[in-house]
């Protein structure tokens, strides 16, 4: 059987790891949808050899210099109208929502009301609106099949067990660019040393938020969602060697661990052919020649980020969405070169103090929140 799906954020980091997993199995999956922001280029190349039937991109003018340049009879898209064609309008049975940052949510949104089955790479749509996402998924008979690495790790661990009898989750974290540096050594970082992560190859914004631990604080939101647990049952340590993915602890304190190459491909793959298991690309791990695992307990003092992460979650209603667009700000003004590394943490704060939560916002209330979240974030100084 081939299994059609369709990918917002093709041209971005998971975007194109998904496609290179797809490029191995042909014969298992034909793409209907692509959806990329500027890069006209790699979208050219993506069309040329995927032959997808939708093509959408962020404006206008790159839809015109799309069409100018393709010689596929693909239909060209754009901006908004576009994302949620390619996330509803198509044949796919799998959307993979791979596009950064909230804007993410409404062709989500409108994918699960259209009946795909959602294969999960971004995390801001459940931290805004995990109640929203959750209960359309539940009443249209939707999987949302987590592709993070750390969620894909859990999903697996649980794999046959019953959630009653969980203890904890823990999601690992590696601890981005600065996990060995302390607070006082951030002071003057550049945009440049954050981008380096030790382990992981990523997008510019997850990078940076992998420094915060921003990333790992968005990651405990979505946990929250996906597997329906409160925030006291969900952990997490710094596993600088990013082998286990994140791992299981129930009732009677019997761990199970998911362990890999940090490669994103293995859990794209495990979304995309989920229940099934294949053969990957990605390397494979040998416990002997890593030689031994490290860890380390977290300490909020020195990520606040993360600290408040799990204070926005617990306060609930729009608040994770206040954090997330603060943060999205935030992120966006340190890559700019307009505030410095700790700014960013700063930022959040006075944003997420100047919000008095709504406790279950609709998607109006959501989108007209986080507008106002963003607002505040750019103002301040």
């Amino acid at each position: 059987m081939v299994k059609k799906v369709s990918i917002l954020g093709s041209t971005g980091s998971v975007g194109t790891q998904t496609l290179d997993v797809i490029s191995h199995y042909p014969e298992r999956f034909e793409v209907e949808g692509l959806a990329g922001g500027y890069n006209i280029p790699l979208l050219l190349e993506q069309i040329e050899r995927f032959r997808p039937r939708k093509v959408s991109v962020a404006t206008k003018e790159a839809a015109e210099q799309l069409r100018a340049a393709t010689k596929s009879d693909v239909q060209v898209l754009y901006g908004e109208e576009g994302l949620h064609e390619i996330a509803a309008g198509t044949d796919a049975e799998l959307v993979v929502t791979a596009i950064v940052g909230s804007q993410g949510l409404k062709p989500t949104l409108a994918a699960i009301d259209a009946g795909k089955h959602i294969g999960l790479a971004n995390k801001e749509t459940l931290v805004s609106a995990g109640h929203l996402v959750t209960e359309l998924a539940q009443r249209r008979g939707v999987a949302l099949l987590p592709v993070d690495s750390e969620h894909s790790a859990i999903f697996q661990c649980l794999n046959g067990e019953s959630r009653d009898r969980i203890h904890k989750i823990t999601l690992t974290a590696s601890g981005g660019s600065f996990r060995d540096r302390t607070r006082e050594e951030l002071a003057d970082v550049t945009v440049e040393d954050a981008l380096k992560h030790p382990n992981w190859s990523m997008g510019a914004k997850i990078t940076i938020d992998s420094a915060t631990m921003a990333n790992k604080g968005l990651e405990v939101i979505e946990a929250h969602w996906l597997f329906g647990l409160p925030y006291d049952q969900i952990d997490v340590l710094i596993h600088p060697e990013s082998i286990i993915h994140s791992f299981v602890e129930y009732v009677d304190y019997s761990i199970i661990a998911q362990l890999g190459m940090p490669d994103m491909r293995v859990p794209i793959q495990y979304a995309l052919t989920y229940p099934d298991r294949m053969a990957t690309p990605s390397e494979r791990l040998r416990l002997s020649d890593v030689g031994k695992l490290q860890f380390r307990e977290m300490d909020f003092d020195r990520y606040p980020c993360l600290r408040m992460a799990y204070e926005s979650g617990r306060t609930g209603g729009s608040m994770p969405a206040v954090y997330n667009a603060a943060n999205e700000v935030a992120v966006e003004r340190f890559l700019k070169g307009e505030i410095s590394f700790l700014a960013i943490e700063e930022v959040i704060a006075k944003v997420m103090d100047k919000h008095s939560p709504v406790p279950a916002p609709d998607l109006s209330a959501i989108l007209e929140i986080d507008q106002w979240a963003r607002e505040e974030a750019r103002s301040l100084d």
